[in-house]
Parts: C-alpha cells; structure tokens; sequence
C-alpha cells in the first residue's frame, strides 16, 4: 500500500468551501479549509487524481519540511540540512516559487535566490556537481511559504497552475481563467439537469466547463504535462489506472448548451477552443448580440456570463447593464441568470433585485457573483400559480 501524506490544494479566493466538497467527493481524507487553501490526506495516486480531477484548484503541493525562521541564515541553514538526493538527481533542474508575508522577509525573489543556494550548494558539496536552474520546465519545482516565522517547504507537484488545461489555443481581450469560470458554475448550482447560456460567450470558456460539469469529464485531461511526471518517484501505471478511472465515471448529457457572443473572432476563438477540448458536439455557439434575443422554448434556462468590467473595454457601463437588465426581464422568462462583476457602479443599473451577492475575487479585482430570478410572469403570478 502507498503511504498516506498531507497535502494542500490552493485555490482563488471564496472557492474554499467547494473546494473541499470536491475533494471529499473525490475522497481526501482529514480535508481542513483554510483562506485560499484546503490541506487534505492522501497517497501518490489520490495526488495524480487531485492534479486531473479537481475544477478548483491552481496547484497540488505536497509539503515536505515546516520550521521555524527569525533570519535568512536560518533559511539556508534548514534547508541545507534537508536530504534532497531523496527527490532530485545531481543532473536534474530545480525552480523555487516563493510566498511571502514577514516583517523579517520582504523579497519573495531573494527567498527563492536563497532556497536555491542552500539546495545546490549540499549537492555540491556531498557530490562535486550540482542541479542546474530551468525555469520553464524544471525536474523538481520548489515552493516556499513564509507566514511570520513559519516556514513551509513543499514539492509542487501541480507545475504550472491548473487553470492551464490544456484546451485553449486562442483567447479574446478579457478572457476569464478557467478555475475562476468552473467555479462560478459550481456556485450557481448548476448540476447539468437544465439547458446552460453563456450570452456574452467570449472565448468559451465558461461553455467548456459547464460542458465538462454536465457530462462529469475531468477538467485537465488535456494538460500536456503535471510536474509530478518529472519525479524520481513518478508512476506511470499508475497514473493510467486513475486516468481510466476517472474516466469510467463520465455521463451523458441531455439538454443544451449554448453560447452567443456579438464578434465574429470571439465566436471563431470559442468554436476552435471547444473542438480542441472535444466538446463541439455539446455546444452550439452562435454570432448573437444578446440585447437582440429571445429565450427559445419554454424550459427553464440557467445562465452564468462574464460581462465587460469596463476595466479594458471602452463601453457605457451605466446603459451597458441596464441593458442586461432589460433583457432578461422582457426576453428570458422562467431563467436563472448569474454573472459576476467588478463594476459595482454599473450592478445598480441593473435594474432587477438580485437574490443573491457572493463576494469574489477576479484577479486582483473585487467582484460579485449576483444571481436574477426571471420568473414566468411576474413574481406575483408565480405564487399565485402555486
């Protein structure tokens, strides 16, 4: 039996919560949310099916030494003391990613410049050679976390950030990163059982998640590579046994998805990234401006969009979102319509009372994520009917 290990799944800012569900789902053990974190237990497998399975995580790390830090000598000195022969060879390539919030240690790229030191200078000195720096495609990626005096080291076993899936060959302006989109969805409540809208489509990324959400497929079967791979420890069979099993769980998908997006390259981007992550049978994207449609069929509709911020598209914002408003209200009877934004301003011109706020993070930008009912009729009718 492989050895159980603790291990910590970052994620953005409010997807804490769904993160954990999807881990207990995917059955962590001893699962702890913290503020961007859940640490959780499990073996060299449950890691691999970590790194495929989960929409909402950037990285799995795999935390190998904690201790306590008052200067940098006591960084180079803890981590010279370490044996890394057990997880890097003397002709492999490391790279250090550090976070940092001290008084003491202000430079996270010092902190890295450090870490590396004290990493290459034991393999010198026990060996006469050392590992080189790669940057770009490192045999072992480093992490360093300092909180105050604490130090955590850990092995990234992730690489670069999962929302990287691998399916994306072309973005538009202001494309959204597709932990964020996936989340979103996931907030919404959207489970698959209702035809899905995204009517500001953009470069499809919100269609590719809810498609993989719909039909249970893993988000990053895709991905060209998890840094894992490059371990001294890396199981390839056994990572095909995972892969197979996570794909024995996919589902079918009975109702519709659908994009629409008012410029033609934006459409063409979502068209070629939906046939490069093979979901093109599930979505039809349309070249729509959705101020000039209707709601087709009378079922109910669940929508999530990312409308424009006004942050790097010149636009009315005011009449922007009345305009949001106003067509849900008058063209989409019986739909649940989510969509986050930044521009809080512009949110009061919506004209409709949202039924729900969640407070988010989009980059660096605070957002909400505001849910509309749009009832058939109006509200009064709605309870009267029942």
């Amino acid at each position: 039996m492989e050895d159980n290990f603790k291990m910590v799944a970052k994620t953005l800012f409010g997807f804490e919560e769904l993160l954990a569900k999807e881990l207990i789902q995917l059955g962590a053990q001893e699962v702890k949310t913290g503020v961007r974190n859940v640490s959780f237990v499990g073996d060299k497998g449950f890691m691999y099916k970590a790194n495929l399975g989960l929409r909402t995580a950037t990285k799995i790390l795999k935390p190998i030494n904690t201790f306590r830090i008052k200067s940098e000598k006591d960084l180079y000195d803890q981590v010279y003391k370490m044996d890394w022969s057990k997880y890097l060879k003397t002709s492999g390539s490391l790279a250090i990613d550090s976070t940092v919030n001290s008084e003491v240690f202000n430079h996270s790229l010092y902190i890295s410049q450090k870490t590396k030191d004290a990493i290459v200078d034991k393999f010198r000195d026990e060996t006469g050679t050392r590992p080189n720096v790669d940057l770009k495609f490192p045999d072992l990626k480093v992490n360093v976390h300092i909180d105050r005096e604490v130090c955590n080291i850990s092995l990234d076993s992730s690489g670069d950030s999962l929302h990287k899936r691998g399916y994306k060959s072309a973005t538009n302006i202001a494309p959204i990163n597709e932990v964020l989109a996936a989340g979103l969805i996931m907030l919404s409540g959207w489970d698959g059982q209702s035809d899905f809208m995204d009517p500001m489509c953009g470069s499809g990324t919100l269609l590719a998640e809810a498609a993989m959400i719909a039909c249970n497929i893993p988000p990053n079967l895709m991905r060209k590579e998890f840094a894992f791979e490059r371990w001294t420890d890396w199981d390839v069979e056994l990572f095909e046994k995972i892969e197979e099993s996570l794909l024995k769980k996919t589902r079918d998908f009975h109702h519709k998805l659908l994009g629409f997006d008012k410029s033609p390259s934006a459409v063409a981007k979502a068209i070629d990234n939906l046939k490069n992550a093979h979901l093109d049978e599930f979505v039809t994207i349309k070249h729509e401006d959705f101020f000039k449609t209707q709601k087709g069929g009378d079922g109910k509709l669940h929508m999530v969009f990312n409308p424009p911020y006004g942050e790097r598209l010149d636009i009315d914002m005011e009449s922007f979102y009345a305009n949001i408003g106003d067509t849900l209200k008058q063209n989409y009877p019986n739909t649940e319509a989510w969509f986050i934004t930044s521009n809080l301003e512009a949110l009061k011109h919506v004209g409709l009372r949202p039924s729900r706020k969640i407070h988010l993070m989009n980059a660096k930008l605070e957002s909400r994520l505001v849910k509309y009912e749009i009832y058939e009729g109006s509200k009064k009718g709605k309870y009267m009917n029942n």
